[in-house]
């Protein structure tokens, strides 16, 4: 990608605006399996019951109308080509609940749990793009902690379906810093803005 493709990237929060774009990102299967980035912040029950009849879909949309945080977008021209999930830790109950990943300190912390890069624009460096991006929005709205909690692959190419938490060396490129090595693969990483 060119240095021009980069400055066109514009990194935007969801919101009821800008819901066609991310509908367009995540397609008729919902970025996967219809999970509709809805995997963190329901019960395992719940995000099973709302992965039929456009449950997870309708349940992210009824955050965005709402007016909640959700996530950012990566948007070049009339296309969404990138998504991280972006909202504070106790929104994602996953986490909460998490015997791996529990909150280290009492600071308030939001959290990257999903990254979605559209198929087309990946292996690019549009994840480490969303991530500064992200970085930049956090820090202009007063939010002092990142949380996020890559993967560190332990084979030479990870399958796509499963850098969905995203991968380390992007959030390391973007200055992320690890926090905490409760496991090895799956390290906590922040950013202070």
């Amino acid at each position: 990608m060119s240095d021009d493709f980069f400055d066109k990237l514009k990194v935007e929060p969801l919101t009821k605006n800008n819901w066609g774009f991310f509908e367009q990102l995540f397609g008729p299967k919902g970025a996967c399996g219809n999970c509709w980035c809805m995997y963190y912040r329901l019960s395992p029950s719940e995000f099973r019951e709302g992965k039929s009849e456009d449950g997870n879909r309708q349940s992210m949309m009824e955050i965005v109308d709402a007016g909640k945080p959700a996530g950012i977008l990566a948007i070049c021209g009339e296309q969404a080509i990138g998504w991280a999930a972006f909202a504070p830790r106790e929104d994602f109950i996953k986490l909460s609940r998490s015997r791996v990943h529990k909150p280290i300190d009492d600071q308030a912390v939001w959290s990257i749990p999903c990254i979605f890069i559209h198929k087309d624009f990946r292996n690019y460096g549009i994840s480490v793009a969303l991530l500064k991006g992200v970085v930049e929005y956090a820090g202009k709205q007063g939010i002092k902690v990142i949380e996020a909690y890559p993967t560190i692959p332990t084979t030479e190419r990870l399958p796509d379906s499963f850098a969905w938490i995203g991968l380390y060396k992007s959030f390391e490129r973007a200055g992320f810093k690890i926090v905490d090595r409760t496991s090895p693969n799956r390290p906590m990483v922040r950013f202070y803005t």
